[in-house]
């Protein structure tokens, strides 16, 4: 396709519709995902590993949390091989759908005192469906936009699917909030946060309503070409792509969920800090990292994307080294400084992520290469951060050296952004494709 027949796209009520469905599903994919980053912080230690102490119940909780992101490459593989066969509409609905499910079916498991070891078994089983579903949302929805937008607006167009993640942070932290203030402890722990997952049946029967009336896109169904085995394609063609650009959006993945997780106990567990501070705190940088996403994700349509992306890791860097000293303060200025601060910070990180990412592989294998690159950087960033910032805690008496790892992680991501090509402006269909193939331009080329 064109750039003038993706602009024709692009005037229409075609990509508005879909830039409201990645945004719609997408929201709700990541409030499914992110409130059992909540509930490991606040509540799951005690319900299903209360014979470990405080410390290895939280660590257990961490440990299941960590298992849905082994999980996420699994689901890019999965819905990646049907989403480049089959089309990026039919595999999206699918992912809603398992996603969906498995939330719900987390607010209805017992805990370990009803049926010992079988539930925290459970929960593993149904954290590991969650991270296959969310493993195949991100990068059908941003191959939605991708592929329907113009190249000239192409990061415009993806800051609407990377505002899904903070508006899903900021329903699914507004929920345990409001349940935390108005519920006794007793009644919060004992049954109050099962009511947010099972509010997840109800978000999902809104997001098929808008995803089933979106069209496939025009580069998909242009595309003549077809793999055989995605995923083997993209390991032998891509493997250095992937892996580059997991590495480069891993920081990403660490600053966040040290920040929305990690923090979120520390500060209230180890700190004495309130629990509806905290909470009311990372809803105010869910929104700052909503605006500064939106912000960064217009600008790469002028600036470019690695350059964007490379700006904001070397900021990631040196916030990481202040995060931590802010927050052991316990002052509320400084500790709202640390959280929002690191909130922002992460949306200038992902902003132009979503249409960075797809750019980098052809359509015949585009849906498996961003969704893997894009989970392969949440296994190495975000899976194992929680759990050695409780390892260096544990060890040190302080989270300083915590910020140490978070910025050690940002270099090796700058790394990888300086080997990675610029993308702003390339041309996704077809022909074009198929040109850059011809003069040998590789995995990554540019428009």
């Amino acid at each position: 396709m064109t750039s003038d027949t993706s602009s024709a796209v692009a005037a229409g009520p075609g990509l508005r519709r879909v830039a409201a469905a990645a945004l719609i599903g997408t929201t709700i994919e990541f409030y499914d995902f992110f409130i059992y980053g909540t509930a490991a912080a606040l509540v799951f230690g005690p319900v299903f590993f209360p014979e470990l102490g405080a410390t290895g119940a939280l660590l257990a909780a961490f440990s299941v949390y960590a298992v849905a992101f082994l999980a996420r490459p699994l689901g890019a593989l999965l819905f990646g091989h049907f989403g480049d066969r089959l089309g990026r509409k039919a595999t999206l609905v699918v992912s809603l759908l398992l996603m969906g499910v498995s939330t719900a079916a987390v607010g209805l498991l017992p805990g370990y005192r009803d049926w010992g070891i079988w539930a925290p078994l459970l929960l593993v089983l149904l954290r590991i469906c969650q991270g296959v579903g969310l493993g195949g949302e991100w990068g059908g929805a941003a191959l939605l936009l991708a592929e329907h937008a113009p190249p000239e607006r192409r990061g415009r167009y993806g800051a609407y699917l990377q505002l899904g993640p903070c508006a899903g942070f900021f329903l699914a932290t507004g929920v345990f909030l409001a349940l935390s203030e108005g519920l006794s402890e007793a009644a919060f722990t004992g049954w109050g946060w099962r009511l947010p997952f099972l509010a997840s049946l109800g978000l999902v029967a809104v997001g098929l309503f808008v995803r089933l009336r979106i069209t496939e896109t025009p580069v998909f169904r242009e595309e003549a070409e077809r793999a055989e085995a995605p995923a083997l394609d993209v390991l032998r063609e891509h493997g250095r792509t992937v892996l580059l650009g997991g590495g480069a959006i891993m920081v990403g993945y660490a600053l966040f969920y040290l920040t929305t997780t990690y923090a979120l106990a520390y500060a209230t567990a180890g700190l004495g800090a309130a629990r509806g501070l905290v909470l009311g705190l990372l809803m105010v940088g869910a929104v700052a990292k909503g605006a500064a996403a939106w912000f960064t994700a217009g600008r790469s349509d002028r600036w470019g994307r690695r350059r964007g992306l490379q700006a904001a890791t070397v900021l990631a860097t040196a916030w990481a080294l202040v995060l931590f000293p802010l927050l052991e303060t316990v002052r509320t200025p400084l500790v709202a400084l640390a959280l929002v601060g690191a909130m922002a910070v992460l949306g200038c990180l992902f902003g132009p992520v979503a249409a960075y990412l797809p750019e980098l592989f052809p359509t015949r294998v585009r849906y498996t290469g961003a969704a893997l690159t894009y989970n392969i950087g949440g296994v190495v960033g975000g899976a194992t951060a929680p759990l050695v910032a409780t390892r260096l805690t544990g060890a040190y008496g302080t989270a300083e050296p915590v910020g140490w790892y978070l910025a050690g992680v940002g270099l090796v991501s700058l790394l990888c952004l300086w080997a990675l090509p610029e993308t702003r402006g390339s041309d996704l269909s077809r022909v074009r494709e198929r040109r850059a193939r011809a003069v040998g331009a590789g995995a990554a080329y540019e428009g």
